[in-house]
């Protein structure tokens, strides 16, 4: 049976991603976890998170997940999901500028103030709700339609140094980064958890992938 760590590091609705991901694949083994050693025994491994990135990486840090975290992302197929995502790059802008793990080369950004859709009708951060994912090719897109609404809920968005690596983007009103992948790596701004039938798809193929392009 393929069992699945979800990283426990205090942050993040982790029994809802536990539960979304058990509904995807019944006969995963999904173990809620803040232990090592179960994490570098998973098959594979999924990092939730929200809230804001300095506390993040201070919990990361004093738990010693860190190393851990970049450990596996090397090696298992990984699901970096909402702060998750932001913490695999090089820092983040938020409270002055966050240190991350650098594990894809880049940085995370706020939304600017005084957004505009194309009516001239003000855009409000943080993007909340249901917006348009436009997929690149991948593994984890499989049957799902192109342009499927997923829920966001986020203030700042990754910028990669290599855009060969984005995955998938969304517009608000500019088009930015909304899914990143490198490797074994896949990694999303918007929760797949609340995502309804088209999330619940992506964490099947996630469970059923084997961490190849």
């Amino acid at each position: 049976m393929s069992t699945v760590a979800v990283i426990d590091y205090g942050m993040g609705n982790l029994h809802s991603i536990a539960k979304a991901l058990q509904h995807a694949e019944p006969e995963c083994d999904v173990r809620v976890t803040a232990s090592s050693d179960s994490i570098l025994d998973a098959d594979r491994v999924v990092f939730p998170g929200v809230g804001a990135i300095r506390d993040c990486m201070q919990a990361l840090n004093q738990s010693g997940l860190s190393g851990v975290i970049t450990e596996v992302a090397k090696t298992k197929p990984f699901l970096g999901i909402c702060l998750g995502m932001q913490a695999l790059l090089t820092d983040n802008e938020e409270n002055g500028r966050t240190q991350t793990l650098n594990i894809i080369p880049g940085h995370v950004v706020r939304f600017a103030e005084c957004l505009h859709d194309s009516d001239g009708n003000i855009l409000k951060i943080p993007h909340m709700g249901w917006n348009q994912v436009h997929q690149m090719p991948h593994p984890l897109w499989e049957n799902i339609a192109q342009d499927s609404r997923f829920y966001f809920v986020h203030s700042y968005y990754a910028k990669p140094d290599n855009t060969s690596v984005v995955a998938g983007t969304s517009e608000y009103p500019a088009a930015f980064a909304c899914a990143l992948a490198q490797q074994n790596i896949f990694a999303v701004q918007f929760h797949p958890e609340k995502s309804q039938a088209v999330g619940l798809q992506l964490l099947k193929n996630f469970l059923h992938w084997d961490g190849k392009l």
